[in-house]
């Protein structure tokens, strides 16, 4: 990740673009926060109980829509390394979050998928919390959107290297 102590170009951001656009980032860090709160109530018990946290559910939100992802896939999409993504599942694994198997195509690696009892929370869940999101989406037009998310996606490239 970059960050200041290790950036040649950080500077302090002009007034116009802390009023006209930084301004909002703790609002969006207010709604992350509020996850947990908002879970399904079988989920919450289920992270509360076993001590899972953000990260935790960042591995389920990649799996909601039923598409195995191996290890490598995951740490890729959750911007960790490989020995994080591992233990990620390792702990959903065990608490019957996830389930693993040998990818029949290479048995080195490992498929992981969302366990077929927290499918239905977790679609439920992600609806609610996209929800927002998907509202303001549709009201941009293409290229404004096309703009949206290359923004987002140059931001997410370049805090987390």
């Amino acid at each position: 990740m970059h960050g200041a102590e290790d950036s040649d170009d950080a500077r302090l951001p002009d007034a116009d673009l802390v009023e006209g656009v930084l301004r909002f980032v703790p609002l969006l860090e207010n709604y992350y926060r509020r996850a947990h709160d908002e879970m399904p109530e079988e989920l919450q018990r289920t992270f509360r109980s076993h001590g899972l946290t953000g990260r935790h559910g960042g591995v389920l939100v990649q799996l909601v829509h039923g598409r195995e992802l191996t290890v490598t896939e995951l740490a890729e999409r959750l911007g960790v390394r490989l020995s994080t993504a591992s233990e990620l599942v390792g702990d959903l694994a065990c608490v019957g979050l996830v389930m693993r198997r040998p990818d029949p195509g290479d048995r080195r690696r490992v498929l992981v998928a969302l366990a077929r009892d927290y499918q239905e929370p977790m679609e439920r869940f992600m609806a609610s919390r996209a929800a927002p999101l998907l509202r303001v989406l549709e009201r941009l037009s293409p290229s404004e959107l096309q703009g949206f998310a290359a923004g987002l996606e140059a931001w997410a490239r370049e805090v987390n290297g």
